[in-house]
Protein backbone atom coordinates (compact mmCIF):
# COMPACT_ATOMS: atom_id res chain seq x y z
CA UNK A 1 0.00 0.00 0.00
CA UNK A 2 1.17 3.64 -0.98
CA UNK A 3 0.93 6.14 0.84
CA UNK A 4 0.27 9.82 -0.86
CA UNK A 5 1.86 12.50 0.75
CA UNK A 6 0.00 16.47 0.74
CA UNK A 7 1.50 19.59 1.08
CA UNK A 8 4.11 21.87 1.03
CA UNK A 9 7.96 21.40 1.36
CA UNK A 10 9.75 23.55 3.26
CA UNK A 11 11.65 25.36 0.47
CA UNK A 12 8.03 26.21 -0.62
CA UNK A 13 7.02 27.85 2.37
CA UNK A 14 10.85 29.71 2.58
CA UNK A 15 9.87 31.17 -0.89
CA UNK A 16 6.65 32.00 -0.27
CA UNK A 17 7.62 34.14 3.00
CA UNK A 18 10.39 35.52 1.19
CA UNK A 19 8.07 37.16 -1.42
CA UNK A 20 5.50 38.11 1.27
CA UNK A 21 8.57 39.87 2.55
CA UNK A 22 9.83 41.43 -0.45
CA UNK A 23 6.48 42.91 -0.84
CA UNK A 24 5.72 44.21 2.15
CA UNK A 25 9.36 45.92 2.06
CA UNK A 26 8.42 47.43 -1.09
CA UNK A 27 4.70 48.18 -0.81
CA UNK A 28 4.77 49.09 3.81
CA UNK A 29 6.31 52.78 3.22
CA UNK A 30 3.41 53.94 0.85
CA UNK A 31 1.03 53.37 3.07
CA UNK A 32 2.47 53.78 6.92
CA UNK A 33 2.39 57.24 7.17
CA UNK A 34 -0.13 59.20 6.04
CA UNK A 35 0.29 61.92 8.90
CA UNK A 36 1.58 64.51 6.60
CA UNK A 37 -1.11 63.77 3.58
CA UNK A 38 -3.52 64.22 6.42
CA UNK A 39 -1.65 67.71 7.76
CA UNK A 40 -1.92 69.12 4.25
CA UNK A 41 -5.52 68.26 3.92
CA UNK A 42 -6.04 69.99 7.21
CA UNK A 43 -4.63 72.95 6.18
CA UNK A 44 -6.18 73.17 2.66
CA UNK A 45 -9.35 72.58 4.37
CA UNK A 46 -9.48 75.65 6.21
CA UNK A 47 -7.18 77.80 4.17
CA UNK A 48 -10.54 77.18 1.67
CA UNK A 49 -12.36 78.23 4.91
CA UNK A 50 -10.99 81.21 4.86
CA UNK A 51 -10.45 81.90 1.42
CA UNK A 52 -14.35 81.39 1.52
CA UNK A 53 -15.82 82.90 3.88
CA UNK A 54 -13.71 86.04 2.76
CA UNK A 55 -15.16 86.42 -0.29
CA UNK A 56 -18.49 86.00 1.22
CA UNK A 57 -17.97 89.06 2.98
CA UNK A 58 -16.66 91.22 0.87
CA UNK A 59 -19.81 90.26 -1.40
CA UNK A 60 -22.27 90.47 1.65
CA UNK A 61 -20.60 93.93 2.79
CA UNK A 62 -20.38 95.16 -0.89
CA UNK A 63 -24.35 94.59 -1.28
CA UNK A 64 -24.83 96.37 1.84
CA UNK A 65 -25.33 93.32 4.28
CA UNK A 66 -24.05 93.03 7.69
CA UNK A 67 -21.20 90.72 8.21
CA UNK A 68 -18.45 89.39 11.02
CA UNK A 69 -16.07 90.81 11.38
CA UNK A 70 -17.73 93.88 10.27
CA UNK A 71 -13.86 94.90 8.39
CA UNK A 72 -10.58 93.33 8.11
CA UNK A 73 -9.03 96.28 6.65
CA UNK A 74 -6.13 97.32 8.78
CA UNK A 75 -5.74 93.65 9.56
CA UNK A 76 -2.94 91.41 8.26
CA UNK A 77 -2.00 87.59 8.10
CA UNK A 78 -0.15 87.61 12.05
CA UNK A 79 -2.76 89.45 13.86
CA UNK A 80 -4.76 86.99 16.47
CA UNK A 81 -6.85 89.23 18.48
CA UNK A 82 -10.29 90.15 18.17
CA UNK A 83 -11.45 91.03 14.76
CA UNK A 84 -8.37 89.34 13.04
CA UNK A 85 -8.91 86.61 10.27
CA UNK A 86 -9.67 83.80 12.23
CA UNK A 87 -12.98 85.73 13.10
CA UNK A 88 -14.23 85.28 9.74
CA UNK A 89 -14.85 81.32 10.79
CA UNK A 90 -17.94 80.17 12.40
CA UNK A 91 -16.64 79.06 16.25
CA UNK A 92 -13.12 81.37 15.35
CA UNK A 93 -9.58 79.52 14.84
CA UNK A 94 -9.15 75.98 14.33
CA UNK A 95 -7.06 74.47 16.92
CA UNK A 96 -3.65 72.90 16.10
CA UNK A 97 -3.36 76.12 13.18
CA UNK A 98 -1.65 79.16 12.93
CA UNK A 99 -1.59 82.04 10.02
CA UNK A 100 1.52 83.57 8.71
CA UNK A 101 2.95 85.49 5.65
CA UNK A 102 3.25 89.28 4.26
CA UNK A 103 -0.41 89.43 3.71
CA UNK A 104 -1.63 93.04 5.17
CA UNK A 105 -4.94 94.77 4.67
CA UNK A 106 -3.97 97.74 6.35
CA UNK A 107 -4.13 100.66 3.69
CA UNK A 108 -5.90 98.48 1.17
CA UNK A 109 -8.93 99.65 -0.64
CA UNK A 110 -11.63 96.88 -0.49
CA UNK A 111 -11.66 93.60 -2.82
CA UNK A 112 -7.71 94.00 -2.73
CA UNK A 113 -6.03 90.21 -1.96
CA UNK A 114 -3.29 88.79 0.30
CA UNK A 115 -2.13 85.42 0.71
CA UNK A 116 -1.56 84.25 4.29
CA UNK A 117 -0.24 80.34 4.81
CA UNK A 118 -2.33 78.52 7.05
CA UNK A 119 0.06 76.18 8.80
CA UNK A 120 -1.35 72.91 11.21
CA UNK A 121 0.77 72.15 13.85
CA UNK A 122 1.80 68.53 12.40
CA UNK A 123 3.52 70.58 9.44
CA UNK A 124 1.26 70.88 6.62
CA UNK A 125 0.39 74.15 5.12
CA UNK A 126 -1.35 75.65 2.54
CA UNK A 127 -1.97 79.25 0.66
CA UNK A 128 -5.19 80.98 1.86
CA UNK A 129 -5.91 84.09 0.03
CA UNK A 130 -8.01 86.40 1.44
CA UNK A 131 -10.15 89.47 0.61
CA UNK A 132 -9.62 92.49 2.31
CA UNK A 133 -13.15 94.29 2.77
Amino acid sequence: MKKSHAGFTLIELIVVIVILGILAAVALPRFIDFTRDASNAAAAGVAGGLASASSLNYAAKTAGKTVTPPTIIGKKCTDTGAGSFWDMLQGGKPANMKLSGAGNCTGATPGTTVDCTVTESKGGTATATIVCY
